[in-house]
């Protein structure tokens, strides 16, 4: 991945501060397996945090069209990883978002697109799932948002308690899907196929 002069001298930054941890946990920095470490884990990190240099509010406003129809558009399965904000450790699943068009519709990749801006910054599941919601209830003409999250947390399942099959879901929504229970249920019949 191609940086500019400023990120290259933040990524060296990280680095340094990666190489203080592994020296605080007992480890040698300058030991054959560990020399490049600090530099890689700091790229990788400023990587998986991309989203805190996007706008999901301009990724979702490049592709808004007219639409006379649908009574709901779903887009599910939508794979994101993200990483805790308690723990800094990962937390993966998979998003389904769904809406009744109001005369617009956003073009479907810009959904995905949207998803990984947030997910790609310290996150919790629950924030992540409003966000979504709300930047399409705020910037698509509509009648409903509905957004299901469901994730594995390895803050859950590598320490802590330690549960290997937990995962959670959470879901979030507006309009119709608010007043309406059986367009809610409607809509996790279809994702659930």
């Amino acid at each position: 991945m191609d940086r500019t002069e400023s990120e290259e001298k933040i990524v060296e930054e990280i680095s340094m501060h990666y190489r203080e941890i592994l020296r605080l946990i007992g480890e040698n920095p300058e030991r054959e397996g560990l020399k490049k470490t600090p530099l890689r884990a700091a790229k990788a990190l400023y990587d998986i945090t991309v989203g805190y240099r996007q706008k999901p509010e301009e990724i979702a406003s490049q592709a808004i069209f007219e639409h006379a129809g649908s009574q709901i558009v779903i887009v599910s399965d939508i794979e994101f990883y993200s990483m805790c904000e308690h723990h800094i450790l990962p937390f993966f699943g998979k998003i389904a978002v769904g809406y009744i068009p109001k005369g617009k519709m956003i073009g479907l990749s810009k959904l995905a697109r949207v998803v990984d801006a947030y997910a790609k910054r310290l996150q919790v599941q629950e924030r992540l799932t409003a966000q979504v919601c709300q930047l399409l209830t705020e910037m698509l003409p509509n009648e409903g948002v509905i957004v299901m999250c469901e994730a594995g947390h390895l803050c859950m399942k590598m320490r802590g308690v330690e549960k290997q099959e937990s995962n959670t879901v959470t879901l979030d929504y507006t309009g119709k899907f608010k007043d309406n229970p059986e367009l809610r249920t409607e809509f996790l019949n279809l994702i659930s196929k």
